[in-house]
Formats: structure tokens, C-alpha cells, sequence
């Protein structure tokens, strides 16, 4: 897929794909609507469809005939007004760090459904308040409820679900306060966008690690069985991929080691 670049943004789009039943695949066939999410870092120059006679298109094979790779328009483009700015406020984020005596991080827990993400962030959150540290955790499931609660779980929602929480972390980040962010956040594309928000060394991406059959066994909401049933469509693990972090800050073998010895990790990287 293409990669769209301006200096400190990446935006990786993924390829999404919908069958008759509206549902998403990973890998569209030949001749299928693909849907894709595309954010740039500087405006595009894009022609009305009304205007222009057939999309334009990219030929493979030396520019054989008939043997298009992609062709396509705009279906939704935001109406970023030009004239909106960013403004420039008198309480930045080192008077609030001041206030607050500590600094502002963001831990962003990853990991299958039931590898212990939410244990671990309840946990540490627990540790830092007894320690006078101001936080707040954003657990999947409760934002799920609220503000998320439009979104499913094909690919492209959960795209959506990591922009928004990607960027509720970064104003709580602003605030002053040490955000724990518990979501699975399957892509690395869209973890690497949430990092992007945040200062070198702001980002502490933690990989509750376990394996398959442990969450299955931890599993007390039975969704895992349910999915393999065929009951529950688009379950990260099962149908729905998961792409572990290939360098996290730390790495959390919950198999093995005790929740406190893994909150230690944790806190050790933090502080």
C-alpha cells in the first residue's frame, strides 16, 4: 500500500475490502471495492468525478491494456477549513508538569484480548496514585462504551478507534498527566501514529505478551470460544490479525512473571 510521508507524520493505510455482506477483509479480491483511510501530511490537488471522464489509472506489466492495478475516487474528504489555526495558549504543558511535580507520559499497553492489559494498567494506575502521581486510564472497553461506541471491530474501525483514542491520550498527555492507554490497537501502522503524537520518549509502548492458548484460558468473558464457534466475527486472534511490537520499551512475559513484577517493569521505564 502506499505510504504517504511529511516530515514526523506516517500515515500507513491498509488495504480493506467489502463483501456482499458489508463485512471487511484483509486482502480485497480482484475486481472488489476497497475502501482506504488516506491523511497526508499537506494538502492534495484532487479533480471533481464530475469533471473527469474515467479515473485515472496505473497499468502493470509495461502498460499492457486491461491490466489495471487501481483506479478510483474520493468518497469522503473533511472540510478542513483553511482559515482554522492552532491557537497559542498562555498554560502550556511544562507549567501544568510544574503544577503537577512529575512529567507527562503516555504508557500505551498492546496485547491479545485477555493477555492482561487492563489488570496491568488498573494496577500501575493504582501504584502511582499511592506514589501522588496524576493519571488517568483510558481502558478499549469503556471507551467502547461512550465515546467509540459508533465504531465496530472491522479493519477500519479499528483504524478509527486507535486515531481517536491516539489523540484524547495526547490532550491528556497536554494536561500534564501520565495517560495509560489499555487497548488491543492490533496494527503496527496505527501504533506508530499514536507515537507520532507524542515527543521522543514520551511513548512508553508496552507489550503484554501471552500466548493464544493463555488468553484463551484467562478468557472469562468466553469470547474466544464463542469465535470459534463462528459466533463472533472479526476477533483479533482468531479471524482478525495481531501484530505483536517489534521493539516495545518493555516487554511483559504475563505467562511468567506476576502482575506486580511486570507493574515494577513498568514503573522502573516510567520514572
Amino acid at each position: 500500500m502506499a505510504r504517504w510521508r511529511d516530515h514526523r507524520w506516517l500515515w500507513a493505510d491498509r488495504e480493506i475490502s467489502s463483501d456482499e455482506n458489508g463485512l471487511f477483509a484483509r486482502t480485497p479480491e480482484m475486481n472488489a471495492a476497497v475502501g482506504i483511510p488516506v491523511a497526508a501530511g499537506r494538502p492534495l490537488s484532487l479533480d471533481p468525478c464530475r469533471a473527469a471522464r474515467r479515473p485515472r489509472a496505473r497499468h502493470a506489466n509495461g502498460g499492457r491494456r486491461y491490466e489495471t492495478t487501481g483506479a478510483g475516487a474520493v468518497d469522503f474528504a473533511p472540510d478542513h477549513a483553511p482559515h482554522v489555526g492552532w491557537q497559542a495558549l498562555d498554560i502550556d504543558r511544562g507549567r501544568r508538569e510544574t503544577q503537577k511535580n512529575q512529567v507527562a507520559r503516555c504508557v500505551w499497553f498492546t496485547g491479545l484480548p485477555s493477555a492482561g492489559k487492563s489488570t496491568l494498567a488498573n494496577l500501575l494506575e493504582q501504584r502511582l496514585y499511592a506514589a501522588g502521581r496524576h493519571s488517568y486510564l483510558l481502558d478499549g472497553d469503556n471507551i467502547r462504551r461512550g465515546l467509540n461506541r459508533d465504531l465496530g471491530f472491522t479493519d477500519a474501525d479499528r483504524v478509527e478507534n486507535i486515531r481517536r483514542i491516539g489523540e484524547v491520550a495526547r490532550l491528556m498527555f497536554d494536561a500534564g498527566l501520565i495517560v495509560l492507554v489499555a487497548f488491543i490497537s492490533p496494527f503496527r501502522s496505527e501504533r506508530e501514529v499514536a507515537r507520532a503524537l507524542f515527543p521522543a520518549g514520551a511513548f512508553i509502548e508496552v507489550f503484554v505478551d501471552a500466548s493464544i492458548e493463555e488468553c484463551e484460558r484467562r478468557d472469562v468473558k468466553g469470547l474466544y470460544a464463542r469465535a470459534r464457534r463462528g459466533e463472533l466475527r472479526n476477533m483479533t486472534g482468531i479471524d482478525s490479525p495481531y501484530e505483536p511490537p517489534e521493539s516495545p520499551e518493555v516487554r511483559l512475559d504475563t505467562a511468567r512473571e506476576s502482575p506486580e513484577i511486570c507493574v515494577d517493569k513498568i514503573l522502573r521505564a516510567l520514572l
